[in-house]
């Protein structure tokens, strides 16, 4: 008997409507562009769905895994229509070649292009009408904006657990595991229920309450059905989608199981709905918070969040706002060991390497990508290092993964070191930090375009972690961000 054939491709990208500027295929193909054994050898051994596939095709040689197009880009604004055109013209490609046995696919779940609001569904339909009856599975990112339509588009799916993400890995191996049991003969039944509610992600780290408590729920719902799988889909507002609003999907052995566990689990979660109402500070107050701790804690770092412009919301990296109060009160600092990461400048780059390190250069840091988000502010400037190349995170989250930068420069204003980046990336691992030359040992206040995906590094090492709301694409605060279809009024309009 031959062995069945596994097809495998993977879409991971979170689009911000609001984000300036569009995702090309050079943002792609600086984070995941590839597919064969390329593909899978770039993951072996880390934290990424595509290592459980690599074990999967390791462990079974019942099994022939064959890999279309792999794509991920870190989050920003809507990817180019042609681009995704292409993406999913290829994949279909491959499964006309190939007809495979069955399909799995990774995906994010929260894309959209400059014209569509679900590319992901359109993917779905399209390769469904291929396949027929073969088994369609996937995997998702906890914050994936759910349509309904997938639990009939899909013959099982299921998201990640953890908030900060740290079980991709395990994530991918449930859905091969089900898969495998799909081909086996079993099925399932898929219901997906939503909220009707934008739930920001600010309070849905997964070690806490609500979200611990909720995922508590879902492993005992379960329990108490075997062979069922629960997923909580916070959603991702700032994609400005139809389907932004959280929910739940639920797979079982049959349909009238899985629709009340898919009920059980929202009625659960719209109990805990205003828990997750975020609760930040503005700028000036934050720091002032952060200088408190510092006199509390002299000997741990304290740290200063700007989710507002977080690369993996969908930030650019670009706005000003949380140094400009930085530089507002320069006596009422720590005299060293005060970092800013990062503004995202190529050209500020560039002629920091041209000039070399000691040298002074004026500037303006953000407001680059325009002025929505506030002014540039003009520096003058030391070049006290450069970099280039790349760095390996040391984790939990991607841990292993390589992530490739491009040239760097660390420079200092006013005594205040500002890493200043030539693309956009997370500032999430250690590693990212080492890289750009910042002694997190001699760090004291360090101020970082980050989320609650920071917190898994860097929660053990700091005294506190304190989370601002400034101007930017991911805000908290919704209502100053120009929204189409949620919240909106009704009709909404169609794109432009």
């Amino acid at each position: 008997m031959r062995p069945r054939r596994l097809m495998v491709a993977r879409l991971w990208f979170e689009g911000n409507r609001f984000s300036p500027g569009t995702t090309t295929l050079a943002g792609f193909q600086r984070v995941e562009w590839a597919r064969g054994e390329a593909a899978l050898a770039a993951a072996r051994g880390t934290e990424h769905e595509l290592a459980a596939v690599a074990d999967f095709a390791a462990a079974r040689d019942d099994w022939q895994v064959q890999v279309s197009r792999c794509a991920a880009a870190w989050p920003g604004g809507p990817i180019d229509d042609a681009l995704f055109s292409a993406f999913s013209d290829e994949l279909l490609a491959d499964l006309q070649r190939w007809q495979p046995d069955a399909l799995y696919l990774s995906l994010h779940g929260a894309a959209i292009t400059r014209q569509l609001d679900a590319p992901e569904t359109q993917l779905l339909q399209r390769l469904r009408a291929l396949l027929g009856a073969r088994p369609l599975v996937a995997s998702f990112d906890l914050h994936a904006n759910l349509d309904p339509a997938w639990a009939a588009l899909l013959d099982f799916g299921s998201a990640y657990r953890t908030y900060p993400h740290v079980d991709l890995r395990q994530t991918a191996a449930r859905v091969l595991a089900q898969l495998d049991a799909l081909c086996g003969g079993e099925r399932l039944h898929g219901h997906a229920a939503k909220l009707g509610a934008l739930l920001p992600s600010f309070r849905m780290r997964s070690e806490h309450a609500p979200m611990a408590e909720l995922l508590a729920r879902a492993r005992a719902l379960e329990s108490a059905h075997p062979g069922s799988d629960l997923s909580i889909l916070g959603g991702f507002p700032y994609a400005d989608s139809p389907h932004g609003d959280a929910g739940v999907m639920a797979w079982a052995a049959d349909a009238a199981t899985a629709q009340a566990l898919a009920a059980a689990m929202l009625a659960g979660l719209r109990e805990r709905q205003a828990e997750f109402r975020p609760q930040l500070r503005a700028p000036a107050e934050g720091l002032a918070e952060a200088l408190r701790q510092l006199q509390a804690h002299p000997a741990q770092p304290v740290v200063l969040t700007d989710p507002a412009d977080n690369p993996l919301s969908g930030g650019g990296a670009d706005t000003p706002t949380l140094l400009r109060e930085l530089l507002a009160r320069p006596e009422q600092l720590p005299r060293e060991g005060v970092v800013f990461a990062y503004f995202c400048d190529p050209a500020l780059v560039q002629r920091a390497h041209a000039v070399g390190i000691g040298a002074q250069l004026d500037a303006t840091l953000g407001g680059r990508l325009g002025t929505a988000f506030g002014a540039p502010l003009a520096v003058r400037a030391t070049v006290l290092g450069l970099s280039d190349g790349g760095f390996v995170n040391q984790g939990p989250m991607q841990q292993g993964l390589k992530v490739h930068c491009g040239p760097g420069a660390l420079l200092d204003v006013q005594g205040i070191g500002i890493i200043v980046t030539s693309a956009v990336l997370p500032a999430n691992d250690p590693a990212f930090f080492a890289h750009h030359g910042i002694d997190l040992t001699a760090t004291r206040l360090l101020c970082v375009k980050a989320k609650n995906h920071f917190h898994a590094a860097f929660a053990p090492r700091c005294a506190a972690i304190i989370e601002v709301d400034a101007p930017g694409p991911a805000m908290a605060d919704l209502s100053q961000l120009p929204f189409v279809h949620w919240p909106a009024p009704a009709p909404a309009a169609p794109r432009a």
